[in-house]
């Protein structure tokens, strides 16, 4: 099934199941109005959202109404833990390369993770705000899970059945303030804003075949300012899958349901091509982007992320129909230049090298 939490003022939002095709929608408030609720009594609820979510399917409800992903926030809109793998290691390997510095062995048996704000996650389409461009903004395209409870010390093949739902991540980068922050030794903190997720979270038996061994074997694709800069897959070269980030992180605590692991940028190795590197994929963030410069040319020409930028983040599925809905965003300060439209008025934005985006 797929769900999705709609804006309603308040901080945690109402849930909504989505139908198959993320055309129609129809609230569960008669089952449960928040995804925690779900999340904290799966076994009993669950079933229950997915009559609903069949009988949605098959045209049969009578208060049904046009799924909207602009009213969405995001799937869990907060919660008891947001951890991020680095799960693809070419995205590690390339970012190190580009400084001449050796991946440690211990990287390739060891999981990766960083413990991110869980307090204010980001719907599909609200506006990336920071407060200055000179922090390097960089979009991450990642998958993401949300999991039921896991005890201290599961193991990876258990904890693959932990995963409830999953659905698509934006982990916002502030590049430029990261090497100032791993100096000090103790991890990431203003470098990570708040994260966007995708309009709908979906349960594994959604992606049939697509999920396998705790990985999404389907392409991600990532559209910067209307220009496909990636078409990564996901599946065959995350090293670690999420059973094994689960596991990782169960290690020493018990995880709450509710938890949400991120994949890390979703990323594909080079091939050689005419005596060269090439990346036929592309890359799901600009600092790939960069590295790949810094390897073929010694230096780094791309830019990161100005004010007014869009990124565009979405899957489809073997059926060729998006799986997630799509994360849709764009850059702005904090104090935002672009006015809000009068009712019943469109908002004409011009996006740079695409074509023009409307916003209701």
């Amino acid at each position: 099934m797929k769900l999705a939490t709609y804006k309603d003022g308040t901080k945690d939002g109402q849930l909504v199941v989505v139908s198959k095709d993320l055309t129609q929608a129809h609230y569960a408030s008669h089952i449960a109005t928040k995804m925690q609720q779900v999340l904290d009594d799966w076994n009993f609820i669950s079933p229950q959202l997915e009559d609903l979510y069949q009988t949605l399917n098959s045209g049969r409800t009578r208060h049904s109404f046009s799924f909207d992903p602009k009213m969405c926030m995001a799937p869990i809109p907060r919660a008891y833990q947001w951890a991020d793998g680095s799960a693809y290691l070419n995205h590690v390997e390339l970012v190190r390369a580009a400084r001449q510095s050796d991946t440690p062995e211990s990287f390739y048996t060891d999981p990766l993770i960083y413990q991110g704000g869980s307090d204010d996650f980001l719907g599909p389409n609200d506006p990336v705000r920071c407060p200055s461009e000179e922090y390097g903004i960089d979009f991450e395209g990642e998958l993401a899970v949300i999991t039921s409870d896991v005890p201290m010390q599961t193991d990876a093949t258990d904890a693959v059945s932990s995963v409830r739902l999953i659905m698509l991540a934006n982990d916002v980068s502030l590049r430029n303030l990261i090497p100032r922050e791993l100096e000090k030794g103790f991890g990431f903190y203003q470098a990570k804003p708040a994260t966007a997720f995708s309009p709908v979270a979906v349960t594994p038996d959604e992606l049939g075949d697509a999920w396998k061994n705790g990985r999404v074997h389907l392409t991600l694709t990532c559209t910067w300012n209307g220009r496909r800069v990636g078409m990564c897959d996901a599946g065959p070269e995350m090293a670690f899958g999420f059973g094994d980030l689960i596991a990782h992180a169960a290690k020493t605590r018990n995880i709450c349901a509710g938890s949400v692991f991120g994949s890390g940028t979703v990323s594909n190795k080079a091939i050689e091509k005419n005596g060269k590197k090439d990346w036929p994929k592309g890359y799901s963030c600009i600092a790939e982007k960069r590295a790949m410069e810094m390897i073929l040319n010694g230096e780094s020409t791309t830019a990161f992320m100005k004010y007014g930028d869009t990124i565009r983040i979405e899957m489809k599925g073997l059926d060729g129909q998006s799986v997630f809905g799509c994360i849709d965003q764009r850059i702005a300060p904090l104090v935002d230049p672009v006015p809000k439209p009068l009712p019943d008025q469109k908002l004409l934005i011009e996006v740079p090298d695409a074509s023009p985006v409307i916003e209701d």
